[in-house]
């Protein structure tokens, strides 16, 4: 998985037809999608409830591009290795999760795929600096994670900039999650997000069957974004 600063859209399998992941998958692929975004929720630290390490492996061999985990779940090292099995090229944890993100940021580094950092709307990046040697994406939750089809949080702008500004030439990716759409994907990408998670903004209007839609929104959002 090599890095580069390019404009990214990792479709939010979330708002998918749940009887068909596989071929949603592959169809979102087909019509451009860069990476497949899973949200993992436990009902515990976000209030719903939705995949383990099972569907994720049996996602994986549909994804031909990276499996992007974000693991909305309290405790988090415990599943670590579970999810990296399972084929997760990106795994993030919240920094709200538990105690000790250095050591969890390890163990999924440790475990062989790529480490990422998530921050809720009401968290300060106080944390980051001392985080930036172990991390390979920073997500900014631009939503209060949970559920999909939610409004953005327009403050997060402002720390999506100041994260920009703190990664510098770092081979990280700053990633916008929740409320993404072409009216909000400028705004960010202008602060400097190069990785844009969006769900009912891709899959809307859309099917296995007629997949066409969804190209057709994420070019939405890519135009909206190049100007």
């Amino acid at each position: 998985m090599s890095f580069d600063r390019s404009l990214k859209i990792a479709p939010s399998i979330l708002a998918a037809d749940f009887a068909a992941f596989g071929a949603e998958c592959r169809a979102v692929e087909d019509q451009g999608a860069d990476w497949i975004h899973v949200d993992v929720m436990d009902g515990h630290f976000v209030p719903n409830l939705t995949f383990g390490p099972a569907m994720c492996a049996a996602l994986r061999p549909h994804i031909r591009t990276v499996m992007d985990v974000h693991l909305m779940i309290a405790p988090v090292d415990p599943y670590i290795e579970a999810f990296a099995k399972a084929g997760a090229d990106i795994i993030t944890a919240h920094v709200e999760a538990g105690p000790h993100i250095h050591r969890t940021l390890q163990a999924i580094r440790g475990a062989g795929a790529k480490a990422g950092l998530a921050l809720n709307p009401g968290t300060g990046i106080e944390a980051v600096p001392h985080l930036l040697d172990m991390v390979d994406l920073i997500c900014v939750m631009t939503v209060n994670p949970g559920f999909g089809g939610q409004s953005f949080i327009a403050s997060q702008v402002a720390k999506v900039r100041a994260l920009r500004e703190m990664i510098g030439d770092r081979p990280i990716h700053l990633q916008i999650d929740g409320g993404v759409t072409p009216e909000t994907a400028p705004l960010v990408a202008e602060a400097g997000a190069d990785v844009l998670v969006a769900g009912s903004a891709v899959f809307r209007g859309g099917s296995v069957s007629d997949p066409a839609p969804y190209g057709a929104n994420m070019r939405a959002i890519r135009d909206a974004v190049a100007g």
